[in-house]
């Protein structure tokens, strides 16, 4: 069931004006004797245009407060009884009417919604009590309190014994409920009218342009009804809320402390709609937390009836903000609330107590023996010291069977500690004396006791269920093994094959080559026709027996780096008019057209076509002396930046600027796979002979050598 929506037009006042009423009640049937339900508002931009909202129910200036508690508030009563919870609120702006609708005045008929609700209470629990013939009986409690700049006060307490912080407020079972709340028991319509009272001359009020008693804060009343049927217990709670209206400072001409409260007031009631509008669009996160009012009131998830009375006022003063609480109410109506019963609490049965016997009435506690602990009689305390032990001055009870000896041992019998009398108590409260276990005589000679038969037996069949146990569990092993289907295998065994091809691979990036080949020799099983593979076995192999020549050369030989591999690396050609840029020329052996070229060394070659450019360029590069080539009077730092990256070791190149180790891997893991283009013939390897080179590798680019090389000069 929706939240059901009553709209209540408030009457004028004596200084407003006929003339000045903008808001009218519409029958949908155009019948005078059916109530209205339709209100119509101009559109405040055009004002031939009318605005029409559908409630369930609207009361128009003349109505009372009697018609609409019997239309409205006093079927709740009857679901109240029944066991549900039940919600009623009044909300719309600030002069509107919402306080003298749920309170009302002072005289019988100018009551609120309130007493009438209470009253109706009252009349009704009679009637339980008079019908059940005294079996059942009603309790009605109250609690009250507000919601003052989102700080909840309890009513019942003096303004000046308040807390600074107010109460707290916690979830209990899906219930949001205010700890220390004080909650008065109410036997009669007079004793609740009595607190009410007050209770609200506590409550927060000032005066403002539009109100001369406007409520500063939200006024929640919470009336909880027990009914007892013998061993059950039905509680059901009504929750009647008067909240504060929005203000127009503008409007209300508000002081430096109204404006707080009005800031206070404005912000939950933000709240509220933001909760109706994501309740509406079914969102996931409902903002209920964002204000303790929210919190309190919680559309949407209290379980039992809501009702809400829309009060509006009619005049073109308040057009906006009318229009403004239709569209609200329009939403709220749209709200699905569950209607769940409360569940009845029953009484247990009383705590049997055992009845008082001679035996309990006079025992008395134990006390310890100040001179029979570890004590035993002179006359036969001779058996125990041949046996070099004491004996204790308690026994020990166990169910267990207790094994017989021989005869051939010596029996000596245990004397008796001092215990005390059971004449020092009470005669009739004597306790009967537990037997001594008899001593063991075996523990004290040398003699070993006999094993019976049944001793035996017993044995045996504990180490048959032992064995038994531990080959189940072997068993219970084997299926588990075996319950691997053939496609997970199947699965396993090709992960076990690509295993070794990556680990291979990745000892090869980082230069471990004879990890890399032997990773490689264990793959080259499951890849049988794979000549990728067979290549790079071919290769580490020719360059680990290269190693070794030249380990054996002696010490004196100076090591010299191998001559440039004629391996296909994109050059690319800087154009640039600075003299003082010499690192790029174009190679000897490029062609005259921008392709690849086959080389007389089984090599590609790239040759980019001329770019004919009215501008030129500055090249990166200063201090080189040949673009495509390193030549023999290439300067130091370029030819230290260039031997760092052909010695391929992480270690160095992670360590150059703006070179990490990701990209000090990519850089070893491009040559590699530059030497896996080649084929490996002769063991050759690639290198890098220029910087035009470096800077065309994948991930490496211009301004990134140009780091790599003012790092070497810092």
């Amino acid at each position: 069931m929706s939240v059901r929506i009553i709209v209540r037009i408030r009457p004028l006042l004596k200084t407003e004006l006929d003339k000045d009423i903008i808001v009218q009640a519409v029958h949908s049937d155009d019948d005078p004797s059916v109530k209205p339900t339709i209100v119509r508002i101009p559109n405040p931009r055009n004002g031939s245009e009318d605005f029409s909202f559908q409630f369930s129910s609207i009361y128009d200036q003349d109505t009372n407060q009697q018609e609409i508690f019997d239309n409205e508030i006093s079927p709740t009563i009857k679901h109240l009884f029944n066991g549900f919870d039940v919600t009623l609120f009044a909300y719309g702006v600030t002069g509107t009417g919402k306080t003298h609708t749920m309170k009302g005045g002072k005289s019988l008929a100018e009551r609120g919604v309130i007493p009438r609700l209470l009253s109706g209470i009252y009349r009704r629990s009679r009637k339980i009590e008079k019908d059940s013939q005294g079996k059942s009986t009603v309790e009605v409690s109250m609690s009250y309190y507000e919601i003052y700049n989102d700080r909840v006060f309890d009513l019942f307490e003096a303004p000046e014994k308040r807390t600074a912080t107010g109460l707290q407020l916690r979830d209990n079972g899906g219930k949001t409920v205010v700890v220390g709340l004080t909650e008065r028991p109410c036997s009669s319509l007079k004793e609740f009218e009595q607190s009410y009272d007050y209770a609200n001359v506590n409550r927060s009020t000032s005066a403002t342009k539009l109100n001369a008693h406007s409520s500063r804060s939200h006024a929640v009343l919470c009336v909880r009804v027990s009914i007892t049927t013998g061993d059950e217990t039905g509680v059901s709670t009504v929750h009647a809320i008067d909240l504060a209206g929005s203000e127009d400072n503008r409007k209300t001409g508000n002081g430096k402390e109204r404006l707080v409260e009005s800031a206070s007031i404005n912000k939950s009631l933000f709240v509220l709609a933001q909760c109706v509008e994501a309740i509406s669009k079914k969102q996931q996160r409902i903002p209920y937390r964002e204000s303790k009012m929210t919190r309190i009131l919680s559309l949407g998830q209290n379980n039992g009836f809501t009702l809400m009375i829309l009060n509006l006022a009619p005049l073109r003063s308040y057009h906006l903000d009318t229009l403004s609480s239709l569209n609200f109410a329009n939403r709220t109506k749209k709200i699905e609330v569950k209607e769940i019963e409360n569940e009845p609490m029953f009484r247990g049965p009383p705590r049997v107590v055992a009845p008082a016997t001679d035996h309990s009435l006079h025992r008395q506690p134990l006390r310890p023996l100040a001179a029979a602990h570890n004590t035993i009689i002179n006359g036969a305390g001779n058996t125990a010291k041949s046996c070099n032990k004491q004996t204790k001055a308690f026994s020990v009870y166990s169910d267990r069977a207790k094994a017989r000896f021989s005869a051939t041992a010596n029996q000596t019998q245990k004397a008796e500690p001092l215990k005390r009398g059971s004449d020092c108590f009470n005669a009739t409260a004597s306790r009967p004396a537990k037997a001594l276990r008899p001593s063991d005589p075996s523990r004290c000679g040398k003699a070993q006791p006999e094993m019976s038969k049944a001793g035996i037996e017993e044995m045996v069949e504990k180490k048959v269920e032992e064995i038994l146990a531990a080959r189940a569990l072997n068993e219970s092993t084997k299926l588990v093994t075996e319950g691997i289907s053939e496609q997970v295998q199947r699965r396993l065994e090709l992960l076990e094959q690509k295993m070794f091809s990556y680990v291979a691979e990745q000892h090869h990036v980082r230069g471990e080559e004879t990890s890399a080949l032997k990773m490689y020799q264990l793959a080259s099983p499951y890849f049988p026709d794979n000549e990728k593979l067979a290549s790079k076995i071919a290769s580490l192999q020719g360059k680990l027996k290269e190693k070794r020549e030249q380990q054996s050369k002696p010490a004196s030989t100076t090591l010299q780096r191998p001559p440039p591999d004629p391996i296909a690396i994109p050059i690319m050609r800087k154009t640039s008019d600075d003299p003082a840029d010499d690192d790029y020329e174009t190679s000897p052996n490029a062609s005259s057209d921008g392709e690849y070229q086959d080389d007389d060394d089984d090599g590609l070659r790239f040759k980019p076509k001329v770019r004919k450019s009215s501008k030129t360029k500055v090249s990166v590069f200063r201090d080189g002396d040949d673009e495509l080539g390193l030549p023999s009077d290439g300067t130091p730092r370029t030819r230290n930046l260039l031997g760092i990256i052909n010695t391929r070791d992480l270690s160095q190149i992670k360590l150059l600027k703006g070179v990490g180790a990701k990209k000090a891997e990519a850089i070893v893991h491009c040559l590699c796979n530059l030497e896996d283009g080649k084929g490996g013939k002769d063991g050759s390897t690639a290198v890098i002979t220029s910087l035009g080179q470096l800077s065309s590798m994948k991930g490496v680019g211009a301004k990134t050598v140009e780091s790599m090389r003012i790092g070497l000069s810092a």
